[in-house]
């Protein structure tokens, strides 16, 4: 048996819980799958199943929702324009305007790739491919993404200094729970005589890390405007519009993830 013939197997054999494998063949998300195995929706080759880490051999077991069999959906990968004032989840328990609001309903199920909050805008990846949203949202990746961040005062260069230095257990304001938050840059786009615009890249991705960031300064941030994921540039995109990655573009998103990991 050569090498080949070996991985192959190997592969075939490779065990992932039912939840697990749902998300991986991009028919929805693991929560969402962890829901349907426990309301006694799913079968595994035949038997319905409730334990959503019952081990699964993607290459070889059958699972069926309500009685249709599950098959690999068609890889989906989306960019959007994210206006103000909706979440970046696929549902929402308060029945808020989310994202998914925004997409076509023929379009199968899709998820967002990490989170913009709900006053914050800009571009936003959505995909049914669970492994490569994860690669993208992973802190390992260091995948760059800059923000236009208007705040309620004119920038000084010692505020640049401040946001771009890992803060420290000492430090009075950016120092959140132990948690160092820091921007990677920071520079100054323009101001007027009450406010500025700040060009603000991160290559971590904690959860409202420029607000908080800007918080422990004293600072109010007025509008957050994400314009790019590594590579990937918002562009001419208008507010709430979505469209498909080109092939290029998920080549230069797949190559940053390369470099960055």
């Amino acid at each position: 048996m050569n090498d080949r013939t070996q991985k192959i197997r190997a592969s075939e054999g490779k065990r992932v819980g039912l939840a697990r494998a749902l998300s991986k063949l991009g028919h929805c998300s693991r929560s969402q799958a962890v829901a349907l195995v426990r309301a006694g929706r799913v079968a595994l080759n035949t038997r319905i199943v409730r334990d959503p880490e019952s081990p699964v051999r993607l290459t070889q077991d059958r699972i069926a929702i309500d009685g249709g069999f599950v098959d690999s959906a068609p890889r989906i990968y989306l960019m959007m324009n994210k206006p103000r004032g909706i979440v970046t989840t696929a549902s929402d328990e308060k029945g808020r305007s989310t994202v998914c609001d925004l997409l076509d309903p023929t379009l199968g199920w899709v998820g967002p790739v990490g989170r913009l909050d709900k006053a914050s805008e800009g571009l936003l990846l959505l995909t049914n491919d669970s492994e490569w949203a994860a690669k993208i949202t992973s802190p390992s990746t260091h995948l760059d993404k800059k923000y236009h961040v208007q705040i309620d005062r004119v920038a000084d260069p010692d505020l640049l200094t401040r946001i771009t230095r890992r803060a420290k257990e000492s430090d009075a304001g950016a120092e959140n729970q132990n948690e160092g938050l820091r921007a990677r840059l920071a520079t100054l786009l323009r101001h007027g005589e009450k406010t500025s615009w700040l060009e603000i890249t991160l290559d971590e991705g904690k959860n409202r890390q420029i607000r908080r960031l800007l918080e422990g300064e004293g600072i109010r941030v007025l509008r957050l405007v994400r314009i790019s994921i590594g590579p990937l540039a918002l562009g001419n995109l208008k507010k709430s519009e979505v469209r498909s990655l080109t092939p290029e573009e998920k080549h230069a998103l797949d190559r940053g993830l390369q470099k960055s990991g």
